[in-house]
């Protein structure tokens, strides 16, 4: 029962990882959507920024997290407008190619910055434990499924509290009626980029006392966040956290009961069993298209 619980908070953890990669692409999707196939990578970026300001620059954890933040928030926008912008209305394969092409370009000068050797970084929960009798919980592993909820329900805040939340959704839902009603949509979907790529950031940052920092973390971590978007439902936010969770503990609980090789096999047969009896996904709308 120990190693089942442990195991659970194990999947969950990296789970919410995955929720809030999935997250990004699914916060983009609805506002412009197009897929981002870059998400994981700026997951990696933000996590290369904290680390240069933490590890590199010795600047206090918070700061520094809250700095890589700030900096990807930029860096997102940026890409938006030099890179999906100018393309917007073209074939969704175009968009969808020039999010590729991004994300080979972000692995590349990544890797010539800082190299190709793991990093990590050390946060105050980097080495404390739970201990409730004999279970043993990492106060890093908590920590990343506290920092979760408390990042969703910022945004579920946001989204559903704010003025600029409010033209958010109006745009995701319709963009032209938005941009009638005189919602400034183009720097409602800039500031989308720069939410999804602070929320990338916030995620790499989480992961880092976990799983170390290389350049091509994003694209591993990518692969495992997009089912996730795909199972909770493309365009749902609630069902991209959710999405996230299931796959990160059916991921843990395989690598620990079933043999080697299960583990990276397992999310995927389930993916595709909740595909195949409701393809929309789990909270995905059902929507019938006119002819």
């Amino acid at each position: 029962m120990l190693d089942f619980v442990q195991q659970l908070v194990s999947g969950v953890a990296l789970g919410c990882v995955y929720g809030l990669i999935a997250l990004g692409f699914v916060l983009v999707y609805k506002a412009t959507e197009v897929v981002n196939f870059a998400q994981g990578d700026l997951m990696m970026l933000g996590g290369f920024f904290a680390f240069t300001f933490i590890g590199m620059m010795g600047l206090n954890y918070w700061i520094g997290f809250a700095g890589a933040v700030a900096a990807m928030a930029l860096f997102g926008m940026l890409a938006e407008r030099i890179v999906v912008r100018p393309i917007l209305g073209y074939p969704q394969f175009s968009i969808i190619m020039a999010t590729i092409g991004l994300g080979y370009f972000l692995r590349s000068v990544a890797g010539m910055i800082w190299g190709t050797d793991d990093f990590k970084i050390e946060t105050p929960f980097s080495q404390g434990v739970l201990r409730i009798g004999s279970l043993v919980l990492a106060h890093d592993k908590l920590s990343v499924i506290a920092a979760t909820i408390i990042l969703c329900t910022l945004l579920w805040l946001f989204f559903n509290k704010t003025t600029l939340g409010t033209a958010m959704r109006a745009s995701s839902e319709n963009m032209l009626a938005a941009y009638y009603m005189g919602i400034p949509v183009k720097r409602v979907v800039s500031i989308v980029w720069a939410i999804s790529a602070a929320v990338a950031t916030c995620a790499g940052v989480l992961l880092a006392p976990i799983t170390f920092i290389h350049s091509n973390v994003g694209l591993v971590l990518g692969l495992k966040a997009f089912p996730a978007a795909v199972l909770g439902g493309f365009g749902s936010i609630p069902g991209a956290v959710v999405g996230g969770v299931l796959i990160g503990v059916i991921e843990s609980m395989a690598g620990f009961y079933l043999a080697e090789g299960w583990k990276d096999v397992a999310p995927y047969l389930v993916l595709l069993a909740v595909l195949l009896l409701k393809p929309e996904g789990l909270f995905g709308l059902h929507a019938r298209k006119k002819v």
